[in-house]
């Protein structure tokens, strides 16, 4: 089982919010900022959905290095670095005319502060790991997914106000970079973790590594994780396309960057935080699924729905909120399935898995608006949720067959 240790020194679940800010941002910046501008620019909703798939990729495939930041230098610099790495390539973003003679350079960009914004949050899924308690794994859950989901809805909205109001278009990437920045203040209130599984030579380090990561995924409670991470339960892929399709609903860009920047983030920060409350009161993966199913209910009445900008208003909204719930029960689900020790890679094992159905499902959703409109994405969407759900479920029975006698948490 995983190291359910008693942290030696807990911190504020605040600081886990500050902490995952970046990663939100740089995907706000993304999917709303960019995303909006693209489109008025004429590129296609399928083109601008690659886009955002892109931005996800290095999510997908952190794993690969985060045994670095388990092995080498220590958290704080990782996440420093990372910090200001990040914020730099994001004024680069913001200097070149969103277009599709652009869209190239703009992909490679994307993709480079994607990927150095991964360093940010596996030195922060290390320090939430040792510094919080297997009865509050719910929580720390929350209030580090309200960070994710709040600073994509906060940056992103900022991002794009910023981009419509304000003369100079850097100033919009610019502020968000230094925004990602900014966060770093946080470490002053944290320790650094302790590192037992570092050994004087590096190659014994990486054994170390390796070898905890296989003790999780050969019982069934790491098999069931690994599992739930890789089908599209309550992934929230539509909130990526909100910004390409607002057009169907009549919605002006103000509507946008308000339920994709303030109020969206806002509400989606408080979903997280009562999600994570909920999750720490009963079987974590059970209300990863009804919350999948609430979501898939959300987008189902969208598409019944007239198409006005308050509706538009309306269902963004309350699907923000219900993604939030979603997205701390992810984080709860993670953090008690790893325990301490080389959390990084272990953490990452999962979570970077976990965004393989963001990204597959916002290609679905895209290649579903495409042939069918806004009902072919979100009905698509809540098909693909609810049998995951049942999909889910299916395996775990059998995988009693697999390891029997042992509990899925």
């Amino acid at each position: 089982m995983p190291e359910h240790v008693e942290p030696e020194s807990k911190a504020h679940p605040v600081l886990f919010l500050i902490l995952f800010l970046p990663v939100g941002i740089t995907n706000g910046y993304v999917v709303v900022t960019l995303s909006y501008l693209l489109s008025q620019a004429g590129v296609s909703v399928a083109s601008i959905a690659s886009l955002a798939a892109l931005s996800l990729l290095p999510l997908t495939w952190k794993v690969l290095w985060a045994p670095l930041v388990d092995t080498t230098l220590n958290n704080k610099i990782w996440f420093t670095l990372s910090a200001i790495v990040t914020g730099v390539l994001m004024v680069a973003t913001a200097v070149v005319p969103p277009n599709n003679a652009n869209l190239a350079l703009i992909e490679a960009l994307v993709f480079g502060f994607s990927l150095v914004s991964t360093f940010n949050s596996m030195a922060a899924d290390s320090f939430m790991a040792h510094a919080t308690s297997p009865e509050e794994k719910g929580r720390a859950g929350g209030w580090s997914q309200a960070g994710n989901l709040g600073g994509s809805g906060l940056g992103g909205g900022a991002g794009l106000w910023l981009a419509q109001n304000v003369h100079a278009q850097w100033v919009s990437g610019a502020s968000l970079g230094v925004a990602c920045i900014l966060s770093s203040l946080a470490l002053i209130w944290l320790r650094e973790p302790p590192a037992a599984h570092r050994a004087m030579r590096y190659v014994d380090s990486l054994k170390n590594v390796v070898v905890e990561v296989w003790d999780i995924l050969k019982k069934r409670m790491g098999f069931l994780a690994l599992f739930i991470m890789l089908i599209p339960i309550g992934v929230g892929a539509a909130q990526n396309l909100w910004a390409a399709v607002a057009n169907d609903w009549h919605a002006g860009p103000d509507a946008v960057s308000l339920v994709n920047g303030v109020l969206g983030g806002v509400i989606s920060m408080v979903g997280c935080i009562v999600g994570g409350f909920i999750c720490d009161r009963m079987d974590r993966k059970t209300a990863y699924c009804v919350f999948g199913v609430a979501l898939a209910l959300v987008t189902v009445a969208m598409a019944l729905a007239p198409r006005t900008q308050a509706m538009f208003i309306v269902f963004t909204c309350v699907y923000a909120f219900v993604l939030g719930f979603s997205y701390a029960a992810f984080g709860a689900i993670v953090l008690e399935t790893i325990g301490a020790g080389a959390a990084a890679t272990k953490y990452n094992v999962l979570a970077g898995i976990s965004n393989a159905p963001i990204a597959y499902q916002t290609l679905i959703d895209g290649w579903g608006h495409d042939r069918w409109g806004s009902n072919g994405l979100l009905y698509v969407e809540s098909l693909c949720g609810v049998a995951a759900v049942a999909l889910y479920f299916v395996v775990v029975a059998g995988s009693r067959l697999l390891f029997p006698g042992q509990k899925t948490a």
